[in-house]
């Protein structure tokens, strides 16, 4: 794997998801797989568990991590050819990212989008230009349209949290739904989720009040069901996650309440477990009752985030190696 920027850079996700699963029972199998490289952590916005769990997958296949938070620690970078910098950006991308090729071995980014110009949002401006500038592997941790390390999380979480389903012969129901929240949020783990899904063998339904479709390229015939109560019948897994508007670009359309997710709600599925990338609103977007019972699948996911990164990370050292 040259690059890790989509979920679809992985040519086949069950062995994927098999090799996690050796990843996961035997964490230091490939400990000296990074001897004397270099990752380094480019956060152009906040993060926690990128950050965290990255850098232990690092540091588990004998990495060197170097983090930069390029708001604070670095100077302000400009992605624009031809432009006069006689402002405050006091480097070009060109610059910037050639010189870190030089430092590092693989470089991961975390940008998210402005959520007031689509157009240039989909355009992925600082993704693609380290992609295009840098001269080593770039891993995506969130851009302006796609979150694949968790998309990736998500595809191995489900499939723990499923086996006793699929042992029965069933296809597990997972329904990807909207809760209000009071800012607006970027597409990009909502994205990931559904292009993740569509390489599983699951029967996957969207809902979520109207006006916040999707964008319907990633979408496509995936079922919509504006109701989220009739969307709950059944299911077995209910991803939780927010989202701004992407017909009414990046705006809050509603924050309305009955969307948050409670054990009323849990009662009309399959005694279905309930996932959320994290950080998450409680009383919001999920409430307590819910985050705190036995229904509640956050913790287990947001510990497979290194599990994935560190599957990605081995797979960009074997393809340089």
């Amino acid at each position: 794997m040259k690059h890790y920027l989509s979920i679809n850079d992985i040519p086949d996700m069950y062995q994927a998801l098999k090799e996690m699963q050796d990843v996961k029972n035997d964490l230091y199998a490939f400990a000296k797989a990074g001897t004397h490289k270099t990752l380094g952590l480019l956060f152009f916005n906040s993060s926690l568990r990128t950050r965290m769990s990255t850098e232990k997958a690092a540091i588990q296949l004998g990495m060197n991590v170097q983090i930069l938070n390029i708001n604070s620690d670095s100077w302000q970078l400009e992605f624009t050819d031809g432009r006069i910098m006689d402002g405050t950006k006091a480097e070009h991308i060109k610059e910037a990212a050639g010189v870190l090729s030089q430092y590092c071995d693989v470089l991961g980014i975390r940008a998210f989008p402005g959520l007031i110009d689509k157009s240039k949002d989909e355009t992925e401006e600082v993704l693609s230009a380290f992609v295009a500038y840098a001269t080593v592997p770039i891993i995506n941790l969130e851009s302006s349209t796609a979150h694949p390390l968790q998309g990736l999380t998500d595809a191995f979480t489900i499939g723990e949290l499923t086996k006793e389903i699929r042992a029965q012969g069933k296809t597990p129901k997972v329904v990807l739904t909207w809760a209000p929240h009071p800012k607006a949020l970027p597409h990009a783990v909502a994205n990931s989720f559904i292009q993740t899904m569509k390489r599983l063998d699951v029967n996957l339904t969207i809902t979520h009040p109207e006006g916040y479709d999707l964008n319907p390229e990633i979408v496509k015939d995936i079922p919509i069901d504006y109701n989220q109560n009739s969307a709950f019948s059944d299911a077995d897994i209910i991803y939780v996650k927010n989202w701004s508007s992407y017909q009414t670009y990046g705006k809050i359309l509603s924050k309305d309440p009955n969307w948050m997710i409670t054990q009323e709600k849990i009662s009309h599925t399959n005694n279905a477990k309930v996932m959320h990338c994290l950080p998450v609103r409680r009383n919001v977007v999920i409430d307590d009752a819910v985050l705190d019972s036995s229904a509640s699948a956050v913790i287990q996911q947001a510990g497979n985030r290194t599990i994935a990164a560190q599957w990605v990370l081995k797979k960009i050292l074997d393809y340089g190696s």
